[in-house]
């Protein structure tokens, strides 16, 4: 017993003795410079682009680079990259990813960027179903620019991790490692982004974001592709004309076809809402714009296990009032926009109409939400306020054009996301 006593108290001290060896080799090591700066203190999203996995056979990539475009809200001189192989069935090699300013379409400003690193190592192998945060590193990000993060995908890769609708062009390279390249060889483009979830950038205290959760018409569907027209890119201008308010980054988890209650392109809200909305880093608001497909895509698919009622609808809405609110977020609730006349046949229905407004009723009277933001309002047709009004509708009587999600921008008060220090 003494003997084992005596072995346990040498381990100890042996442990200790290594442990404040540690802490002051830790000490002696110099921090990043960015450490020190006292105004810029916490992580906060300015870009975000939720994940999703493939509906069909993904794509392939084979030893290639894929060059993708994010529009950023607020900006910073630090940032991070969030990777992701969520939907991955087996560990994703990643070669290198470069971060930097975009000059024009695929070519970045000669320059401006870095390389990004993963524990200090270029290349990381994410394991299938995880993300990947890289390491801060400093570069200008400046609030509304285009950044370009390109992926080396060094072997065989399934696309099976992606977000489908970007409404902005990524450039995928001819066979080669193209991450830090001012132009590369383009093989082809698509209309996605892959493997890419999310930037962060290293921010004031009081810097905060606001994550605008929806569908089809939170994603962008029908805006013009490469102008950065959505209504969360739209909103995130508008903050920025503010002087008060350029601390505050929007975030869109937008996805089409998604829905609140059964999963079809995209996990549903429900599942997704604490990945994207209650980890989402700096959130202190949300808009909740999601409901519409609810109602129209049982119609359009012949999916009737999968009718629902507006009651429905509204305890999902409920959720995700209680799930924000335990972590302290105001949320805001919109209305569901009008859809008659839909040119995607079943969508729409009386019945579904009818359903629309109910859920619309509650969003408006029903005192649950922090705030309401009154879409319907805004894109409807004062002569026939089921339908679109035509200066806002893309041509399918569901989406908004430019027009119509810059309307809905401008329709979002303000005032909503001020702190008191903002008066």
């Amino acid at each position: 017993m003494t003997s084992r006593l005596g072995s346990s108290c040498a381990t100890w001290l042996i442990r200790r003795a290594a442990l404040a060896a540690l802490a002051l080799g830790l000490a002696g090591t110099a921090a990043p410079a960015w450490a020190h700066d006292r105004e810029a203190s916490r992580w906060v999203g300015t870009w975000a682009a939720s994940p999703q996995a493939p509906d069909g056979p993904p794509v392939q990539f084979n030893n290639q680079t894929i060059r993708q475009i994010v529009p950023l809200s607020i900006g910073g001189d630090v940032v991070r990259v969030r990777l992701s192989n969520e939907f991955g069935k087996t560990p994703l090699r990643v070669g290198e990813v470069h971060i930097a300013q975009q000059l024009a379409a695929d070519s970045i400003v000669p320059g401006s960027g870095r390389v990004l690193t993963f524990g200090g190592r270029n290349a990381v192998t994410i394991p299938a179903g995880a993300p990947m945060l890289s390491d801060p590193v400093r570069i200008r990000a400046a609030p509304l620019s285009n950044m370009v993060v390109s992926i080396h995908l060094p072997e065989a890769a399934p696309g099976s991790t992606f977000h489908s609708l970007g409404r902005q062009k990524t450039y995928i390279s001819a066979p080669g490692n193209f991450a830090g390249a001012v132009s590369m060889p383009v093989a082809s483009t698509t209309e996605s982004w892959y493997f890419l979830s999310g930037v962060n950038v290293l921010a004031s205290e009081r810097s905060a974001a606001i994550v605008a959760i929806g569908d089809s018409i939170t994603d962008g569907f029908g805006a013009t592709v490469d102008a950065n027209r959505r209504w969360p890119n739209r909103l995130a201008a508008r903050l920025q004309a503010r002087g008060g308010l350029r601390h505050v980054a929007v975030l869109n988890q937008g996805i089409s076809g998604n829905r609140t209650l059964f999963d079809f392109i995209g996990p549903n809200a429900l599942a997704r809402f604490d990945r994207d909305v209650l980890s989402a880093p700096g959130a202190r608001w949300v808009i909740l714009l999601e409901g519409i497909n609810n109602i129209g895509i049982p119609g359009l698919f012949g999916l009737t296990s999968e009718v629902v009622s507006a009651e429905d609808i509204i305890n999902g809405h409920r959720q995700m009032i209680a799930r924000a609110r335990e972590r302290g977020l105001k949320i805001y609730g919109a209305t569901l926009t009008p859809f008659e006349g839909t040119t995607f046949p079943g969508y729409f229905t009386p019945e579904g109409e009818a359903k629309r407004q109910a859920v619309n009723a509650w969003i408006r009277h029903g005192r649950e939400f922090d705030g309401v933001i009154d879409f319907d309002r805004v894109l409807r047709d004062p002569a026939r306020p089921s339908r679109m009004l035509p200066a806002y509708d893309v041509g399918d009587h569901l989406h908004p054009n430019d027009a119509g999600y810059q309307a809905m921008a401008d329709a979002i008060d303000l005032a909503l996301f001020r702190d008191r220090e903002d008066d």
